[in-house]
């Protein structure tokens, strides 16, 4: 490029705001997961210098925590859950469709809790739904036991994702790849429940996996309240 075809700078920095570095941080992730996310990324992403960005942030994890906060919003149920089945029914699925949308989140779900605006209104609401219904314990491993189910299954289904990108195989190509070394090991006798489980267990797909998965769930923290309340 000439000197008479390349553009003038701007006379002025370009604007900056915590909004508009999330907002690039989150695009980053979106395209190339986490590690595509760096201050020098961002900054180049906005046409800014790093140095900028490090009086909004000090840290990568300070911009992860903001982004996390930002995908908050999107797991926020848009009205008050009736009862505490709904409110976790509810969490659990909005965090799953947050999560498809954001393969990421799946790998910063399960630490420490989210203490942006947005990470402690999804927990108020949460909370809420169990208000008068038990003490306060049983509240708490009640949202703990469903969190736990629901991050773990989250996970699983994020790294089946990666991996059929990662080999160019579906769930079902990768099946039928080996399954001339499973249908041998399974001839040996060895593994009867196992065979059982391949030859005659009903293939289902994520999301219906993950909402009969969520039902059990739920209807045992049903029947744990219920004792505590009795």
């Amino acid at each position: 490029m000439t000197v008479w075809d390349r553009p003038e700078p701007p006379t002025r920095p370009v604007p900056l705001d915590r909004e508009r570095i999330v907002a690039a941080a989150i695009a980053l992730a979106d395209e190339g997961g986490l590690e595509a996310v760096s201050v020098r990324k961002v900054a180049a992403r906005l046409d800014a210098g790093p140095m900028r960005l490090y009086r909004y942030i000090s840290t990568k994890e300070e911009l992860f925590d903001l982004m996390v906060d930002e995908v908050q919003a999107e797991i926020l149920p848009e009205e008050q859950p009736g009862d505490w089945r709904e409110a976790l029914r509810v969490l659990a699925q909005r965090t799953r469709q947050a999560a498809l949308r954001h393969e990421w989140l799946a790998d910063l779900l399960g630490g420490r809790p989210t203490l942006g605006p947005n990470g402690l209104a999804v927990t108020e609401a949460t909370l809420a739904a169990f208000d008068g219904l038990t003490d306060v314990d049983t509240v708490m491993r009640a949202v703990e036991t469903v969190s736990a189910y629901f991050i773990g299954a989250i996970r699983r289904e994020i790294a089946n994702l990666r991996a059929e990108r990662a080999t160019g195989l579906s769930k079902h190509d990768w099946q039928r790849a080996h399954g001339p070394h499973v249908t041998r090991m399974l001839a040996t006798g060895r593994f009867p429940a196992l065979a059982k489980a391949v030859y005659d267990g009903t293939d289902v797909d994520a999301e219906t996996s993950f909402a009969t998965g969520l039902d059990w769930v739920l209807d045992a923290v049903a029947a744990k309240l219920t004792q505590s309340s009795g």
